[in-house]
């Protein structure tokens, strides 16, 4: 096979979804951040300076016992990546360069948070070949940023995204969020066209969901917030409507971006495609294999130490699953999926057509604007 030939077949099982023995999309969690929010669910901690060290560490020695990884994309998530120091983050990155092949690398994501960014920073991540930044604003109205337990202002958000295109990040998503308590939906039309002034290449809308394990969940079940699924629905369908006339395609229910610049590591996601974590709480998938590291710092630490991994769970995904996880996740998406991947649903799917909210189109089985608004419902139907 010649090279033209190879790069094809990459294409080619990347458009597929189809499992290959390479891992091509890596996944690396930093739990550290420089306070706690309250409506965030993902494993996160305090930072603590006396572990940092420890924890680079692991992360590298986790490296070095995985699989080969060629990678696609690299994404550092948490947490608070950008919480790390200027070191920290250079001994990381490079750490990770001397280990994995990089030849075949497009896209290369660290989450920030706008209170953490400066110069020094920028300029050091973009040197070491951190090509797309995902940041934090969730909104611009000082109120709402202190309901949320933000850290940042709106004023050191603006700064911030100023810093990173001085850097020279073409590629910058912003984090926004609707349904805040309290926020009105002029208050959000605001945030969506400050932020479409400042023209980001990707927007990423999230409704706020009360998960468990969340100081948001307990006031929730307190009755001190209630959640409106109306006014929610309402600025759901507002967002479409805005980010599409300004030019943002939707090409995720909750994600939006100028043409080119969707997220491909997300994108891997949503395909079902094989991808491996490194750090505490990250999730694995290679080929019928799921794994998630354990959810907890110090012992993440020790087990990397003592083994090399640090899983807290396994399981073999059977066939069946991994076909309705791709139908679940793949609809979600502006691509839809191929209609004979529905198959075993088609009763399924011929009631969600008469109803309205999938629609067939060049072979493809996908989500019509009344499916968007319950696209979690429908993905349950084959979860």
């Amino acid at each position: 096979m010649n090279q033209l030939e190879s790069k094809a077949r990459i294409a080619s099982d990347e458009e597929t979804g189809d499992l290959d023995p390479e891992v091509r999309h890596l996944y690396v969690h930093i739990p550290f951040c420089p306070k706690v929010c309250p409506y965030c669910s993902f494993y996160k901690e305090a930072s603590d300076r006396n572990r940092t060290q420890a924890f680079l560490d692991a992360v590298l020695s986790e490296a070095d016992a995985a699989a080969p990884v060629h990678p696609k994309t690299i994404f550092f998530g948490g947490g608070t990546p950008s919480a790390l120091s200027t070191r920290q983050l250079s001994y990381l990155i490079t750490g990770l360069r001397e280990r994995l092949d990089l030849g075949n690398l497009r896209e290369w994501t660290l989450e920030m948070n706008p209170a953490t960014v400066s110069e020094e920073k920028a300029g050091l991540l973009r040197s070491l070949g951190i090509n797309r930044i995902s940041m934090g604003v969730q909104a611009w109205q000082s109120e709402l940023l202190h309901r949320l337990g933000r850290v940042h202002s709106a004023a050191q958000a603006l700064r911030s995204y100023e810093i990173l295109r001085s850097a020279g990040f073409d590629n910058v998503n912003l984090d926004l969020i609707f349904g805040i308590p309290g926020q009105t939906a002029e208050q959000w039309e605001e945030t969506l066209l400050q932020t479409i002034e400042l023209g980001p290449e990707h927007i990423s809308a999230y409704c706020l969901t009360y998960e468990e394990d969340t100081d948001y969940f307990l006031r929730f079940s307190s009755g001190e917030f209630v959640q409106d699924a109306t006014h929610d629905a309402a600025l759901f369908e507002r967002t479409m409507d805005v980010l599409e006339r300004y030019g943002y395609a939707q090409y995720e229910i909750s994600n939006y971006a100028r043409p080119g610049k969707e997220c491909l590591h997300n994108l891997a996601y949503w395909m079902g495609l094989d991808y491996l974590g490194l750090g505490p709480s990250a999730f694995s998938t290679v080929a019928d294999r799921r794994w998630q590291n354990v959810p907890n710092t110090t012992k993440y630490i020790g087990q990397i130490r003592q083994s090399g991994t640090a899983h807290a769970f396994s399981e073999v995904i059977s066939a069946r699953i991994h076909r309705a996880e791709k139908i679940a996740f793949g609809l979600r998406t502006n691509r839809g999926i191929r209609e004979e991947l529905v198959e075993p649903w088609s009763e399924n799917i011929r009631d969600l057509l008469s109803e309205g909210y999938v629609e067939r189109k060049a072979g493809n089985i996908k989500l019509s604007r009344a499916g968007r608004m319950v696209a979690d419902a429908i993905g349950e139907i084959f979860v």
